[in-house]
């Protein structure tokens, strides 16, 4: 089957499910994973199917689909773990600052927090702060704002001014979506402010994303490649998106 072939079935039968993972469209077409996502990111671009994590749904759709805290937790769930473990070997001296986007991968780094390294930390996500509480090293900062369900992280004007008063050593940072022309990018405007102002106040900005994130465009972008120094995925990402991210300037480590 040629790929025109194989995109024009995968969109009518995105059209007849309504919804389908990458690893149910990799089997169906005896294909590999990363062929799936580009030719989902062609059937976006041509306006037939909307991607969303971890699979596609049909252009007609609501606008934006985003999946809740405890569906995505259950995504990649092994990924997200050996992404989060690497992420260690990035925590900077004892005593620094540190700032903890909200998500799956970045609540996981929370919890293997070393408890013999002091750290000043911030975050504006409730399942974070709640794992930090208790740890002793971590003198830890809770920032305002109200809080989305979908997200369980705080939002807002008041949470985006607190961080722009704050100067940190790193920021571990999630995303929605990572390519090498639309950058980082979440479905959400106020999701997409709060990490804005994360980037613009760290030193060094981390990203930890598994290899499902890679090749996404989800609507409003954060940041772009020049503002990243390292992006954290599994061995599941693409050769080429791997190199484009590499020739932007952003040192990809594979976990």
């Amino acid at each position: 089957m040629y790929a025109e072939e194989r995109q024009q079935a995968m969109a009518q039968l995105v059209a007849e499910h309504g919804r389908l993972s990458v690893n149910v469209l990799a089997e169906r077409y005896d294909v590999t994973t990363e062929t799936v996502r580009r030719d989902l990111s062609a059937l976006e671009r041509m306006g037939l199917v909307r991607r969303v994590h971890g699979g596609a749904v049909p252009s007609d759709s609501l606008a934006v689909i985003e999946s809740g805290l405890l569906e995505r937790d259950q995504a990649n769930t092994p990924e997200k773990e050996r992404i989060a473990r690497a992420a260690l070997d990035l925590l900077p001296p004892v005593g620094a600052t540190v700032l903890l986007d909200a998500g799956t991968t970045t609540n996981r780094l929370a919890s293997l927090l070393p408890r013999d390294h002091r750290l000043v930390l911030f975050t504006h996500a409730v399942p974070v702060a709640a794992r930090l509480a208790g740890n002793p090293q971590v003198d830890l900062h809770l920032l305002p704002g109200r809080v989305r369900l979908t997200t369980q992280a705080a939002v807002g004007a008041d949470t985006v001014a607190a961080i722009s008063q704050l100067r940190a050593d790193v920021v571990f940072l999630g995303s929605n979506g990572v390519t090498a022309e639309h950058g980082l990018s979440t479905p959400d405007h106020d999701e997409a402010a709060v990490k804005r102002a994360l980037v613009q106040s760290a030193r060094q900005v981390v990203v930890l994303a598994d290899s499902s994130k890679v090749g996404v465009e989800s609507p409003i972008r954060f940041a772009s490649l020049a503002e990243v120094d390292v992006l954290i995925t599994d061995s599941g990402i693409d050769p080429a998106d791997e190199a484009a991210f590499a020739a932007a300037g952003v040192e990809v480590r594979t976990a």
